[in-house]
């Protein structure tokens, strides 16, 4: 069974340019599209737990544990999604919340 990695987009500052601390044009990309494609990815992760569970079903998947890997991965992006919500909802309140 081979491991694949999560595909996460890493924070970095090597797209900065030292001299003028701007981002480089290529890598510029709205929040709204970062955030639609991390809900992609965790749909698809959802779905591929969903097709390997009823393959297990079927008969059609002799590993178990190919079935349990994909379920944890979909089961842990998903608690990630809620929490990452949470914390966004938790910081509009506290904007609500401050006085002009």
């Amino acid at each position: 069974m081979r491991a694949e990695p999560l595909k996460l987009t890493p924070v970095s500052n090597s797209s900065m340019s030292l001299t003028s601390g701007k981002a480089a044009p290529e890598d510029e990309k709205p929040f709204g599209e970062f955030l639609s494609e991390a809900l992609n990815e965790v749909n698809e992760l959802q779905h591929a737990s969903k097709v390997a569970s009823l393959n297990l079903v079927a008969g059609k998947v002799q590993d178990i544990s190919e079935v349990m890997v994909a379920t944890e991965k979909a089961s842990v992006a998903l608690q990630l999604t809620m929490q990452v919500r949470n914390k966004i909802v938790d910081a509009y309140q506290e904007i609500m919340r401050m006085q002009v």
